[in-house]
């Protein structure tokens, strides 16, 4: 197949586009090298058409979709930002980038859909209460993150809660701009399928990690910060106590996902969307990864500050059992393995 990736120039859509040559796949990439992501031009796989442009360009779109039998969509601008003041940005590259490439998808009969979704369209993960089952509870209080009272409580009796594994099923509860822009991307590919037919795997990554990842930008995940601190020699800062539950699953994991859900996509229902998580199925706390990480590195170790950020979560975990179940993909690399390859991988001038 003629796969176009858009986005396929950064972290993870890099890997993708090794891991779908590889498979033999052609591979084609539309990337507009958003500087958020790219203070540099990063390399280009090998084998790769390269084309420099916007998602949001419906001429280049149009093009690019020219003879191509499947897309996997990974351009967006990812993280919580540096305030709301970004929140245009994140609209109009996630959402109205998406609109029109499924616009430019209907008027070329492009029928194939892998879209790079998140875990954060759940907002907090999966909680029971001892006396009121599953609960969901609602954003957590200044008032209890200013007094270091950090675990959400029951909504009804205010008593702890155990968290859980998250599943498809959950409904979604996004609260940041990004997490909306997600939520947003998810619906409109839902309504692109019903209009044309199309099929679409949304796949909701959790925490991915690995190496190539930008440095130092407020845009990139917490690992990627906590690498960017030891390789500058000073101690990663964990926020809040370090106990956020979380799951941390390898970019080649991620890339191997999209591959897979794009060789099943003849199997999924016509006009429909199926939502898979993408886990590593080994939770760890925030604490945890960036002590093992510093530990790998040969750094300082790392330094829990008690600060928190407005529109975080506690814990996020997920279930990534249907996407083993239905198309047969399971992470390969452990927690320790890629925690290790990780403290000493090279990262992006991001």
């Amino acid at each position: 197949m003629l796969i176009l990736v858009t986005g396929g120039a950064g972290f993870i859509g890099s890997h993708i586009v090794t891991a779908l040559a590889g498979a033999g796949h052609e591979v084609r990439v539309l990337d507009s090298l958003l500087s958020a992501a790219h203070r540099t031009a990063p390399p280009i796989p090998d084998g790769a058409d390269w084309w420099h442009a916007d998602v949001r360009d419906r001429e280049a779109v149009a093009a690019a979709l020219r003879g191509v039998d499947a897309v996997c969509h990974q351009a967006a601008m990812v993280g919580l930002g540096k305030d709301f003041a970004d929140a245009p940005d994140y609209v109009g590259c996630n959402d109205l980038g998406t609109a029109v490439l499924l616009a430019g998808m209907a008027q070329a009969g492009v029928g194939r859909l892998v879209l790079a979704s998140s875990m954060v369209v759940y907002g907090e993960g999966r909680y029971e209460c001892p006396r009121h089952g599953v609960v969901r509870p609602g954003p957590r209080r200044v008032a209890d993150l200013e007094e270091g009272r950090f675990e959400p409580p029951c909504p009804t009796c205010d008593d702890p809660l155990v968290p859980g594994l998250v599943a498809e099923e959950a409904p979604a509860d996004p609260r940041n701009v990004y997490a909306a822009t997600k939520l947003a991307q998810e619906h409109l590919s839902a309504a692109w399928g019903r209009a044309t037919g199309g099929r679409v795997a949304a796949l909701r990554y959790h925490n991915v990690y690995g190496p190539g990842m930008p440095r130092d930008t407020p845009y990139a995940g917490v690992a990627s910060l906590f690498r960017s601190a030891l390789e500058r020699g000073e101690a990663p800062r964990v926020f809040e106590d370090g106990g956020q539950l979380r799951d941390f699953v390898h970019v080649r994991d991620v890339a191997a996902a999209n591959a897979t859900a794009l060789a099943g996509m003849d199997d999924l229902p016509e006009g429909a969307l199926r939502a898979y998580n993408v886990g590593s199925g080994q939770p760890h706390t925030v604490g945890e990864m960036a002590a093992a990480l510093a530990a790998a590195h040969g750094g300082p170790k790392p330094v829990v500050t008690g600060q928190y950020r407005l529109g975080d979560v506690r814990h996020i975990t997920a279930s990534s059992q249907r996407l083993r179940d239905e198309l047969g993909w399971k992470a390969q690399v452990s927690f320790a393995e890629g925690m290790a390859e990780f403290a000493t991988a090279p990262l992006r001038a991001g």
